[in-house]
């Protein structure tokens, strides 16, 4: 079996004061071992709320979720605490994702303390400093704090808890937003040492599309909870079908004086997440949008080469 992951149908749904909160709404996707599913969209489409459900840090309203055969979605709470060691998170704000009263060696000798790996301390404290060693954390550090480190270390620290356990699979939840853009360059090429090094899974959530074309092998493309382009990384920089897609790819400037790009500047209301109605959810800032898509939501199809956009005139857009 190749696949490490597959998540069918996922839901993910809050009650809220209005109605129901449609978060993740019927995603569907697979993963491959140790490859990169990127996760892109713009804030509040359910791009971490999809990780986390994954994770189940938050427990899915409905769907499945297969990690390596088993669906974890119906498994006990025994079962998974066994499991979580495989899956782990990288999260997106390193100073609040970390104890500001631990040490960076106790933070991250905290999940193998809490999984009891080692029984006594000198191989616990070797395994520490082989973790720094690992993500480019100088061992100098085993003794400070988090408020004495700037925020590429500090994010060195949740990699380092990342892979204490041995994990096959780990959620990066836009590990490098928070960062200048020398320390993002420097945690992506970290991260792809590692993958190379111990043939890891990532899904990469991030809204940064030229991050994400620099790491993923695959992509989902996210809006209001749902997936509305899904294909291979080269695939959808060379041929972008669904309109808001196209917007995204846009906005990323462009590094020449002698180039440009035309920009497409996305106007109208967001449609609203809670009790949605049976629409396309893009289509009140779609130019293209008619009648039908006001009264029926478009399904994900393949449209050729593994292709899938969730548009209903995806063909007439692009000339299909």
């Amino acid at each position: 079996m190749n696949e490490i992951l597959q998540v069918k149908n996922l839901k993910k749904y809050f009650n809220v004061s209005g109605g129901t909160l449609h978060a993740v709404d019927d995603v569907s996707f697979t993963m491959k071992y140790g490859e990169t599913l990127g996760i892109v969209g713009e804030s509040g489409c359910g791009k971490s709320t999809l990780g986390k459900a994954i994770l189940r840090l938050v427990q899915p309203t409905s769907g499945e979720v297969i990690f390596e055969g088993r669906d974890i979605t119906r498994i006990g709470n025994k079962e998974l605490t066994a499991l979580r060691p495989k899956m782990q998170m990288i999260f997106q704000d390193p100073m609040s994702s970390l104890n500001p009263r631990m040490s960076v060696s106790q933070q991250i000798a905290e999940p193998l303390m809490i999984y009891n790996v080692y029984r006594n301390k000198a191989d616990m404290d070797k395994r520490v400093l082989e973790l720094m060693d690992t993500v480019g954390l100088a061992r100098r550090y085993v003794d400070t704090y988090p408020h004495e480190l700037d925020g590429g270390r500090r994010q060195r620290i949740g990699v380092a808890r990342a892979l204490a356990l041995n994990p096959k699979l780990i959620v990066c939840d836009e590990p490098v937003s928070a960062l200048d853009v020398l320390i993002q360059a420097q945690i992506l090429n970290l991260l792809q040492d590692l993958q190379k090094e111990h043939g890891l899974a990532y899904m990469f959530i991030t809204h940064n599309l030229s991050v994400v074309k620099h790491i993923s092998n695959d992509i989902c493309v996210m809006y209001l909870g749902q997936v509305i382009e899904q294909c291979n990384t080269k695939e959808l920089f060379r041929n972008t079908l669904h309109p808001y897609t196209k917007a995204l790819l846009s906005a990323i400037p462009v590094p020449s004086l002698n180039k440009t790009r035309e920009r497409i500047i996305l106007k109208g209301e967001l449609a609203s997440p809670i009790d949605p109605k049976d629409a396309c959810r893009f289509a009140p800032r779609c130019i293209y949008a008619k009648e039908k898509c006001h009264n029926c939501a478009p399904e994900l199809v393949d449209v050729g080469g593994n292709h899938k956009t969730a548009c209903h005139y995806v063909k007439e857009i692009n000339g299909l």
